[in-house]
């Protein structure tokens, strides 16, 4: 299949131009995200191999003479490729010209390899005043600590994460996905968006810079304050609320079903649709709940017993209390909710055909007295082959 390439002209960052040097997970999802939101995303690989991530497999799909790694295929989307190597003459002139013409430059090198190549980020912002560059490591660019590559399950681990997740203070896990960098490229794409608007104002780009660890510490939210303010050593609580009762996951018959009681009326409302005594002292507040979750949970899934999910669910719903199950990953992207939300989208690949991806998480619309029309890009480009669309990036830096 040849797919031919055509320019994004639609996105929020139409007419932009992101070279995206990264590898692996952090720096490729910031860089799709930019890609999504209309960008023209430039991706940068070592000849031969590519990206690291393109062998990172099973699963593969594809020919058996050009296997496409899934895991490569899920943050690569709306990029083009082009392979360089950066210590040739060629290679490294042709970044520099790719850096003239950018906004955005994304790396993550460890600390100094980019300086060694002759692209500080003073060299680079002499060749493109205006260039915005963002830098994610693993742990930071400085500090006592800067030296150590960057991996997502030990930036879990050092970044407490693992100490908050698992199914008790003795099962500590980490989370199932790689959200250490999934979180570094998702604060990354967002401090790119706030450099350039301040480039709106000053005319110049800026150097941004994050890490996996930093991604870690960015979301302890209320589990970070009850550390430093609580003085609190939080511990793994299951499928269960560290503060609040009943919030989690109960057992019913032939399932379970996850409920959030946020708030004192809803409890009081829940007690008289199951059954279960409000008057009870061990359950009269959130704290007295939380203190005795032992004896909730068994007083929660005793009433639930009687149930199967599905009128489960409906009776709750019916009740006003946010309910809902835990599906499985084919169940979501099957999903009439989620496939409303854009949730799964569709490309044309050239080896493998049309392939189903993980939507953009952001819709668009442009507001006015008649109402909203929705601007979101729909068309979008699959993940390149290595070196794909070269011969067209050369063309455009000609011309």
């Amino acid at each position: 299949m040849n797919i031919p390439h055509t320019p994004r002209t639609a996105g929020p960052l139409a007419g932009s131009v992101v070279v995206d040097l990264s590898r692996a997970l952090a720096g490729p999802h910031a860089g799709q995200m930019l890609g999504d939101l209309g960008a023209r995303v430039i991706k940068v690989e070592n000849p031969g191999a590519g990206d690291d991530s393109r062998s990172w497999g099973p699963p593969f799909a594809g020919p058996e003479d050009d296997p496409q790694s899934t895991y490569y295929l899920s943050c690569n989307r709306n990029k083009e490729s082009i392979a360089l190597d950066l210590k040739s003459d060629d290679g490294a002139e042709t970044l520099r010209r790719l850096i003239s013409r950018a906004d955005v430059l994304i790396e993550n090198f460890r600390s100094g390899v980019l300086d060694r190549l002759g692209f500080s980020t003073t060299a680079m912002t002499e060749l493109n005043p205006r260039l915005v560059v963002l830098s994610i490591t693993g742990f930071g660019h400085d500090g006592p600590e800067a030296s150590r590559a960057g991996y997502d399950q030990i930036a879990q681990g050092e970044g407490g994460l693992m100490s908050l997740t698992g199914s008790g203070p003795d099962d500590m896990q980490r989370v199932g996905v790689p959200i250490a960098d999934l979180l570094a490229g998702i604060h990354g794409a967002y401090g790119v968006l706030a450099a350039l608007l301040e480039r709106e104002r000053t005319g110049r780009g800026k150097v941004v810079r994050t890490s996996l660890i930093a991604g870690m510490v960015g979301v302890h939210a209320f589990q970070g304050t009850r550390a430093t303010i609580g003085g609190m050593e939080p511990l793994p609580g299951g499928n269960h609320h560290a503060t609040l009762a009943p919030y989690g996951l109960f057992e019913c018959q032939d399932g379970a079903v996850q409920i959030s009681v946020g708030n004192e009326r809803m409890w009081l409302r829940f007690c008289e649709e199951f059954g279960i005594d409000s008057a009870d002292p061990r359950f009269a507040t959130n704290g007295d709940r939380f203190a005795n979750r032992d004896a909730l949970i068994a007083a929660i899934e005793d009433a639930f017993s009687a149930y199967t999910p599905e009128p489960l669910l409906q009776k709750l719903s019916e009740a006003g209390i946010p309910a809902g199950v835990v599906r499985t990953l084919p169940e979501v992207y099957a999903w009439e909710q989620a496939l409303s939300q854009g949730l799964k989208i569709s490309a044309p690949h050239p080896t493998i055909g049309d392939i189903d991806l993980p939507g953009p998480p952001l819709r668009f619309f442009d507001a006015d007295a008649s109402g909203e029309t929705e601007t979101t890009v729909t068309e979008h480009l699959a993940p390149p082959r290595l070196s794909e669309q070269e011969a067209t990036i050369r063309e455009w830096l000609e011309g």
